[in-house]
C-alpha cells in the first residue's frame, strides 16, 4: 500500500507538464511488478486450499463397511437375517445359530448386528422372495435395550413408515426375577407389527432365572417346522454337520503379528491408546487387593485398580467391566485329554466371504491363548455343541446320549438338565466323562461361546479417589456333585492379582459403562440405600460423595443406609468406614441386618418395616430417593414387598395403589435398582 500511496501522490505534478508521459517506464514496471506480486499471491493461495483434499496414490484407501442388510443378503443369495440385541453374548450365540439352521431347512440365512447395519431399509426386506427377519432380544438393566440395540430401539421408537410385507419372529431373552421381564423384546414383537410387519411365529420367551437354553431349543424345534410349512419348503440334512470356519496352520509366522489376548488392535496391549472400551480395554494396575471379612467361610475382596493416565472418567454407580481369563490348569488339561500342542499358531477363518465377522475370535492365535483368553470353557456347554460334537463319539451310544440331550423330547431334557447343568459338568468334565469323545480342537474351539466381560458396581467415588476404581467382590467355589472343584473364573483370578510395586505389577484389562444408577442432582434430597452383602458396592461410593459434598459447604440431605450380612464379626463389610461416616453425620442413619446373631433370621426388609414412619415421611414428604442393590431373586423382591405394606399401612391406599406409586417413583428415577440373580 505504501508504494501505491507514493504514485498517487506524483500524479498532479505529472499532469502540469503536458509534453511528459503519463507514466514513466519506471512506473510501468513498478506497477507491472505490483500487480504480479499480487496475483501470484492470490493464485498460490488458492492453490494451496485443495491440498488436502488428494491423497497419495501410495496410500490404500480406508475400507467401507456395507451398511445395507439388503444387499447384502440379495449379493449373498440369502432370505432371512437374524438381528441380535446381546451385552454378555447369548443373544448373538442364538442369533448364530438360527442362522446357520436355516442351511438345514433348505434356506439362507446371515447372523447380523443391528448397530452395524441401517435398520431404515428393514422396509426394503420384501423386495426378497420368502424372506424372513428373525430378532434375538436381551434385555438389560431396567427394561432398557443392550448397548447395540439402542439405536435400532430409538428408531422403532420414532419411526413412522411402514412395514408392509416383512414377516418376522422375535425370541426374548430375559431374567424372570427382574422388575421388566424380556421387555426389549416383548416391546420389538409388538412394535413391528404396529408398524405393518406380519408376525409368522409366535413370541419366544426365554427365562434365565430358570432354563434358558430349554427355552430357546423347544421355541427353535416349534419355529422351524412352522416355517417350512409357511415358505413351502422341506428340511433337508438335518443330521449334518456345518461347519462354519476352516483352520489355518501358520508354521511360519512372525510371532508380532500373532494375538497373545487382546481384544481389538493387535499391539493394544503393549502400546495403550485412549478413548478406552469393550474393544480396547485399559490396563490397570492393583494396587490394593486385601480380604474384607473377618472370619467365615467365605472369601470377600477388596481392590483398587489405578486409572492415572487413562483419561477414563466414572460417576458413583457406574459399573466396572473387567477381563478374566481361564484357569490354566484347565487349559493344559484340555490340551492333554485332546492330545493337542496348545502353542500350535491358528486362524479360524469364516468360509463365509462376505460376512462381517471373519474370525470367531482374534487371529491368528495359539490354541492356548483362545482357551484362556477368549473362549468360555467353564460354563456347562450348551445343546447345540453337544450336537455338534456327537459325531466324534467312537461309541455309538455316547452319540445318541449326546444327541438326546440336544432334543427338545422330555427325556432329552431332562438328561440335560440333570448331566450338564445339575452336575455342573463344563466341557472338560464332558469330555473327562465321556472317553469315547475326542473331537478335533479347532471344531471345539469353534463351537465354545467368548469369554464375556464381567461386571462389578463401583464401589468409590471420583470426587474421593479420581485416579482409582474399587471393586468389592465375593469368591465363588463350590464342589459339584461329581465331587469336582469348580471355581468362579473372574472372582478366581481377582483373588490372585498381587497388588505392589516389585517392579511386577498385577494387571486387569478393564474399561468403565455408565449406569443410570445415580445420585439425586441435588445433594438436600435425601437418599435411602438398602444393599446387603456385596451389595453395599455402589454405596460405598454414595457415602464418599455425600461426605466429599458436604465438605464442600453444600447442603446434604439425609443419607440412610441399610446394610445386611450374616454375622457381626465375620462378614460386616467396610464396618470401620461406615461407622466413621455415622461418626461424621455423613451417614444420618446406619441401620444393620444380621441375619444369624441371633435365633430369629433378620434381613434388610424387617429393618425396613421397623422403620416405616421415618421411610413414609422421607419418601412422601422429603422427596427422597431409594436405591437398592443386591440380589434380585430374593432380597430385591422382599424389599420391595416391604416398601408396598408400608404404603398401603401408612398412606391408607390399596395394594394396587402401593404399587402405582412406587411404578411412579420408578418412572421419576426416585426408585433406582443395580440387581442381579
Amino acid at each position: 500500500m505504501a508504494s501505491l500511496e507514493a504514485e498517487h501522490s506524483t500524479l498532479p505534478e505529472a499532469m502540469e507538464e503536458e509534453d511528459d508521459p503519463l507514466f514513466s517506464n519506471l512506473d510501468l514496471f513498478l506497477f507491472t511488478l505490483i500487480i504480479g506480486l499480487i496475483v501470484y499471491w492470490f493464485m498460490s493461495r488458492k492453490k494451496a486450499e485443495p491440498i488436502p483434499e488428494f491423497k497419495k496414490l501410495d496410500q490404500p484407501m480406508p475400507m467401507t463397511r456395507e451398511t445395507s442388510f439388503i444387499e447384502k443378503m440379495k449379493k449373498t443369495g440369502r432370505n432371512i437375517v437374524v438381528f441380535y440385541g446381546s451385552q454378555t453374548g447369548t443373544a448373538e450365540e442364538f442369533a448364530n445359530r438360527l442362522s446357520k439352521d436355516a442351511q438345514r431347512y433348505g434356506m439362507k440365512g446371515m447372523a447380523a448386528d443391528p448397530e452395524e447395519y441401517d435398520m431404515c431399509e428393514l422396509s426394503r426386506l420384501s423386495e426378497i422372495d420368502n424372506s424372513l427377519a428373525i430378532f434375538c432380544m436381551a434385555t438389560y438393566g431396567e427394561g432398557d435395550p443392550t448397548d447395540n440395540a439402542q439405536d435400532f430401539y430409538d428408531w422403532l421408537q420414532e419411526h413412522d413408515g411402514e412395514l408392509d410385507g416383512v414377516n418376522y419372529t422375535v425370541f426374548a431373552l430375559g431374567n424372570k426375577t427382574y422388575e421388566h421381564y424380556n421387555a426389549m423384546g416383548v416391546y420389538v414383537d409388538k412394535r413391528l407389527e404396529e408398524l405393518g410387519a406380519k408376525r409368522v411365529f409366535d413370541l419366544g420367551m426365554g427365562d434365565d432365572d430358570g432354563n434358558l437354553e430349554e427355552d430357546f431349543v423347544t421355541w427353535r424345534e416349534q419355529f422351524w417346522p412352522a416355517m417350512c410349512e409357511h415358505f413351502g419348503v422341506e428340511a433337508s440334512g438335518e443330521d449334518s454337520s456345518i461347519r462354519q470356519y476352516e483352520l489355518k496352520e501358520h508354521n511360519d509366522i512372525n510371532m508380532n503379528k500373532v494375538y497373545t489376548g487382546e481384544l481389538g488392535r493387535l499391539k493394544s496391549f503393549d502400546i495403550q491408546k485412549p478413548p478406552f472400551d469393550s474393544k480396547n480395554p485399559f490396563l490397570a494396575p492393583v494396587t490394593v487387593n486385601r480380604k474384607l471379612n473377618k472370619a467365615g467361610d467365605r472369601y470377600l475382596m477388596h481392590l483398587e485398580l489405578d486409572i492415572t493416565g487413562s483419561k477414563m472418567r466414572y460417576d458413583s454407580g457406574d459399573h466396572v467391566a473387567v477381563y478374566p481369563t481361564n484357569d490354566t490348569t484347565i487349559v493344559t488339561k484340555l490340551g492333554q485329554v485332546l492330545g493337542v500342542d496348545l502353542d500350535t499358531v491358528i486362524s479360524l477363518n469364516n468360509l463365509d466371504e462376505e460376512s462381517n465377522k471373519k474370525h470367531p475370535f482374534p487371529c491368528p492365535t495359539t490354541y492356548r491363548t483362545a482357551l484362556t483368553h477368549y473362549l468360555d470353557i467353564m460354563h456347562p456347554p450348551r445343546t447345540n455343541v453337544l450336537y455338534e460334537l456327537a459325531q466324534y463319539a467312537t461309541d455309538i451310544k455316547d452319540q445318541e446320549n449326546m444327541r438326546k440331550m440336544a432334543s427338545s423330547s422330555p427325556e432329552g431334557k431332562a438328561l440335560y438338565q440333570s448331566f450338564v447343568l445339575e452336575d455342573h459338568r463344563n466341557i472338560l468334565a464332558i469330555l473327562e466323562d465321556i472317553p469315547s469323545l475326542r473331537p478335533p480342537i479347532d471344531h471345539l474351539c469353534e463351537l465354545l461361546p467368548r469369554l464375556q466381560a464381567r461386571y462389578y458396581s463401583i464401589a468409590s467415588s471420583s470426587k474421593v479417589h479420581p485416579n482409582s476404581i474399587h471393586v468389592c467382590a465375593v469368591l465363588v467355589e463350590y464342589t459339584t456333585r461329581t465331587g469336582r472343584l469348580t471355581k468362579g473364573v473372574a472372582t478366581n483370578w481377582l483373588k490372585n492379582k498381587v497388588a505392589g510395586d516389585n517392579g511386577h505389577k498385577s494387571i486387569v484389562p478393564m474399561y468403565i459403562r455408565k449406569s443410570q444408577f445415580r445420585l439425586p442432582f441435588k445433594a438436600s434430597n435425601p437418599v435411602i440405600m438398602i444393599g446387603p452383602g456385596t451389595g453395599i458396592a455402589p454405596f460405598i461410593g454414595f457415602v464418599q460423595e455425600r461426605g466429599w459434598l458436604k465438605e464442600q459447604g453444600k447442603e446434604v440431605g439425609e443419607t440412610v443406609l441399610y446394610f445386611g450380612c450374616r454375622h457381626k464379626n465375620e462378614d460386616y463389610l467396610y464396618q470401620e468406614e461406615l461407622e466413621e461416616a455415622e461418626k461424621k453425620g455423613v451417614i444420618t442413619q446406619l441401620n444393620v441386618a444380621f441375619s444369624r446373631d441371633q435365633e430369629q433370621k433378620v434381613y434388610v426388609q424387617h429393618l425396613l418395616r421397623a422403620n416405616k414412619e421415618d421411610l413414609w415421611r422421607q419418601i412422601h414428604k422429603d422427596n427422597a430417593h431409594i436405591y437398592i442393590c443386591g440380589d434380585a431373586r430374593n432380597m430385591a423382591r422382599d424389599v420391595q414387598t416391604a416398601f408396598y405394606e408400608i404404603i398401603e399401612e401408612l398412606g391408607g391406599v390399596t395394594r394396587a395403589q402401593a404399587t402405582d406409586y412406587i411404578k411412579k417413583l420408578m418412572t421419576k428415577g426416585r426408585y433406582s435398582q443395580d440387581v442381579w440373580s
